[in-house]
């Protein structure tokens, strides 16, 4: 588990681009080992933490636990870097969050947010409580300010500033996270800072990359219930908010392209992979198919 790894910094729009330019041509460019971090990112040192940080908790590069701390790039990096750079395209934003919502043990209350967390509609005491109580639960401590910054950094992640401080936004400010343009989180009341979790517009999410998740968690099952899809954590349904409606409509679409059968039969309702892949090789599949 790990919490407060931020700094309370939230990924800003081109954050990542840098990092994994940077990475590219020196990959001990966190480290300090040829020049200042500060001077070669253009950001300050606790920026420069954060940033570190937040490369590997969207898997885009790794960082070995011993020796020699330099950073490289993860396959799904790899893959990224080469399609889509500056990190303009949803599929890749929607491909970066499920990597972020998965990663139990470098972004626990993400994790938590997306997988553990019941309530539709909530505030910072709400959450903050019963990640406290999963924590206990799993045998840990953390203090209650780690956890708040860690909601507050939720927030800020997925919900833009023109929606939550309109007052406060300059046209020029790239203060944004991008992650916010995937409408995973809405305010229901502003004056009582009551926030809800809310199922995205089916277009905005690529069938393609809703494929790449349920492959990623089917481990090599060529079979799978699309109530397991929509339940399990770590699965579409949970990561990307859907409801049964939205995700339906998506896996006929992944039907209609050839790469599944959707099956209805004496109520067991399942998805036959019609076009057996890897993870990565969905996610190429996707960029391919943008691309045409």
């Amino acid at each position: 588990m790990k919490f407060r790894a931020h700094d309370t910094f939230f990924i800003r729009k081109g954050w990542l681009n840098k990092g994994m330019r940077n990475v590219k041509i020196e990959p001990t460019v966190f480290m300090g080992a040829k020049g200042n971090p500060m001077d070669i990112l253009g950001i300050g040192a606790n920026m420069v933490k954060a940033l570190r940080y937040w490369l590997q908790a969207v898997k885009l590069t790794t960082e070995p636990n011993a020796g020699r701390r330099e950073q490289s790039f993860t396959p799904f990096g790899e893959i990224v870097f080469k399609n889509d750079p500056y990190i303009e395209e949803m599929g890749t934003l929607w491909l970066l969050h499920y990597m972020l919502a998965s990663n139990k043990d470098e972004a626990t209350a993400w994790y938590f947010f997306y997988n553990e967390f019941k309530q539709s509609e909530f505030n910072k005491e709400d959450f903050v409580k019963q990640l406290s109580n999963y924590i206990m639960i799993n045998g840990e401590e953390v203090s209650e300010r780690s956890l708040e910054d860690d909601y507050n950094c939720i927030i800020n992640t997925y919900v833009p500033r023109i929606k939550s401080s309109p007052e406060k936004v300059q046209p020029e400010s790239n203060i944004d996270c991008p992650l916010g343009e995937l409408g995973l989180i809405n305010i229901s009341n502003r004056k009582e800072k009551l926030y809800k979790k809310s199922v995205p517009k089916k277009d905005t999410l690529h069938p393609l990359v809703l494929l790449a998740v349920i492959l990623d968690q089917a481990n090599g099952e060529e079979e799978i219930k699309i109530s397991a899809i929509q339940n399990d954590v770590c699965n579409a349904g949970k990561i990307f908010n859907l409801d049964i409606i939205t995700l339906t409509a998506l896996l006929y679409k992944i039907e209609l392209m050839g790469y599944i059968k959707v099956v209805r039969t004496a109520g067991l309702d399942v998805i036959r992979i019609a076009k057996p892949m890897t993870f990565l090789e969905c996610v190429e599949e996707y960029y391919k198919a943008i691309n045409k």
